[in-house]
């Protein structure tokens, strides 16, 4: 992956900081208006993302969308997290959990690739849990009430360093470096 080749397309700062602590490197990165896709799976709104770029921009681009999937919810909110976190909250999810009786959950980052030779789109993910209710400062997003699996703090109760070891985020951006 050549640094100067790519453009991260995101408006999302910490999306921009966390995939450079991964990589070792700066990116190049533009904050782009684009239309998002609702659709069942981060995957799919990532590699229509991507597409959008590419034809605004005219350069190959990297998107990412994230989500968690709650598996007592047959993988629902999936990538609708964002919309769920702004509209009730992260302890309206913690509380959905206690509801479900089932607190496993799926952490997935998907990078969607577009470039004049083509689209695709790389996946990673992680399970855990999701915690009782928010704890933490650290991270972004729903950070702070994802458990990895075998761990007992959020994401949001570690250091970017303990967090980027192991996350969804890591395996899909050491995924995408092994293809590009």
């Amino acid at each position: 992956m050549s640094q100067n080749d790519w453009v991260f397309v995101t408006s999302n700062l910490d999306k921009v900081r966390e995939a450079e602590r991964i990589l070792g490197f700066a990116l190049q990165h533009a904050a782009v208006e684009l239309d998002e896709l609702q659709a069942e799976t981060v995957g799919a709104v990532a590699l229509a993302k991507a597409r959008a770029a590419f034809q605004k921009l005219g350069r190959p681009v990297i998107v990412e969308d994230a989500g968690i999937e709650l598996v007592g919810l047959g993988g629902f909110p999936g990538p609708f997290i964002k919309y769920w976190e702004k509209l009730g909250g992260l302890a309206s999810i913690c509380r959905t959990a206690d509801g479900l009786g089932d607190r496993r959950v799926r952490a997935v980052c998907a990078l969607g690739v577009c470039s004049d030779v083509g689209s695709r789109v790389v996946v990673g993910a992680i399970e855990g849990s999701l915690a009782a209710a928010p704890r933490g400062q650290n991270g972004f997003g729903w950070d702070a009430i994802f458990i990895p699996e075998g761990e007992e703090r959020t994401f949001g109760e570690m250091s970017a360093a303990e967090k980027d070891a192991r996350s969804h985020r890591r395996r899909a951006w050491e995924s995408l470096r092994e293809r590009l």
